[in-house]
């Protein structure tokens, strides 16, 4: 295929970030299936803990493309202990006995090791995110 060196450049940095926060969340899911495919207990929990955070931070980038990193690390680690501190409700656990979805996306059973576990997946992706925006090309913008 050839492309011209300048039409890369007519694309809309919002469609580029879009895409690319797309493609991190499909790779974050199919990590977390890695993860439980190929290792147990703690270990794949809290790296699917740290994983669900990381995933949280790809959508709120897919639907805010411009956002900062501080500021979706902030939102993706607030959603995912806001999700864990509901669990204390006992109504995610009703609602996961009723849905897959819900069971996947909520949980059923709060567990406070798991807040840290948040917080590393947050950090992991404010530091990706932070890297990628502040990479070589954008220095020459």
């Amino acid at each position: 295929m050839n492309v011209k060196p300048g039409l890369l450049a007519t694309i809309p940095r919002t469609v580029t970030v879009r895409a690319a926060a797309l493609a991190a969340a499909l790779v974050t899911v199919a990590a977390g299936l890695g993860v439980r495919a190929a290792a147990g207990g703690d270990v794949a929990k809290y790296a699917g803990d740290a994983l669900y955070t990381v995933l949280i931070h790809t959508l709120v980038v897919l639907l805010a493309p411009r956002v900062r990193p501080l500021t979706a690390a902030g939102v993706a680690l607030a959603f995912s202990w806001a999700v864990e501190l509901a669990q204390l409700t006992g109504v995610p656990a009703d609602l996961a006995r009723h849905s897959t979805v819900a069971r996947l996306v909520l949980g059923s059973t709060f567990n406070a090791p798991d807040l840290l576990w948040y917080a590393v997946g947050a950090a992991l992706a404010w530091a990706v995110h932070r890297g990628l925006r502040s990479g070589p090309a954008r220095a020459r913008s």
